[in-house]
């Protein structure tokens, strides 16, 4: 599994489902680079049954994500026209219906291929047949990507486990706390609580009243 933290993000341009029933040639990541940091994350497929939960609960954070800034962009394998279908389907009936953040498809496996989150692989058989190993899905990758492009967290599930969209929010703050201030968080800081400074000095004085 590659690391892609502390690297430019892999760019692209594809097709996507935006504002929940719109489909747009070329969206691509660079339309966000020096204007809003960017929560990119990955899901397998369309009708399933743990995605909708994942995909719901980012929207119910979105306004919080827009808050600080952050663009939400997910990814799967599917084609637009299945985002599109999924997309007019009730929330009751497993559908994702009221998701307004873009959902790129990913047909050709180029995007999960370049974060190094498709699940399976190709080879070539005996009879030199190209052939695959394993379901050529996404597995559930997320990646925050700050201002300047630059991948700055990432977290890549199993396909059965889903994420905490919480956590997400817990490491824009972070992220954007150090920009802003220039202290480091500790381990379980959230928005609100003390930092340290990143020095000798400022550890031990954190450490001595914690």
């Amino acid at each position: 599994m590659a690391v892609l933290v502390g690297k430019k993000a892999p760019g692209f341009s594809a097709n996507a489902v935006v504002n929940g029933e719109e489909i747009v040639n070329d969206f691509t990541l660079g339309q966000f680079e020096g204007k809003s940091y960017v929560v990119l994350f990955f899901y397998p497929k369309d009708f399933t049954f743990v995605c909708p939960t994942e995909l719901h609960a980012f929207q119910a954070k979105l306004d919080e994500f827009k808050a600080r800034n952050v663009e939400v962009v997910a990814v799967s394998t599917d084609t637009e026209q299945s985002h599109w279908g999924w997309l007019q389907m009730s929330k009751d009936q497993g559908g994702i219906q009221g998701i307004t953040y873009p959902i790129v498809a990913d047909t050709n496996k180029t995007i999960s291929h370049n974060y190094d989150v498709l699940a399976g692989d190709f080879y070539y058989d005996e009879n030199d047949q190209l052939a695959a190993s394993g379901e050529l899905v996404a597995y559930r990758g997320l990646f925050l990507i700050d201002k300047a492009g630059i991948v700055r967290h990432q977290l890549v599930n199993d396909l059965p486990l889903g994420r905490n969209v919480d956590e997400a929010l817990r490491m824009v703050d972070a992220l954007q706390y150090f920009e802003e201030r220039g202290e480091v968080c500790p381990a379980n800081w959230e928005k609100g609580k003390e930092a340290m400074t990143a020095s000798h000095d400022g550890v031990a004085s954190y450490l001595a009243t914690h």
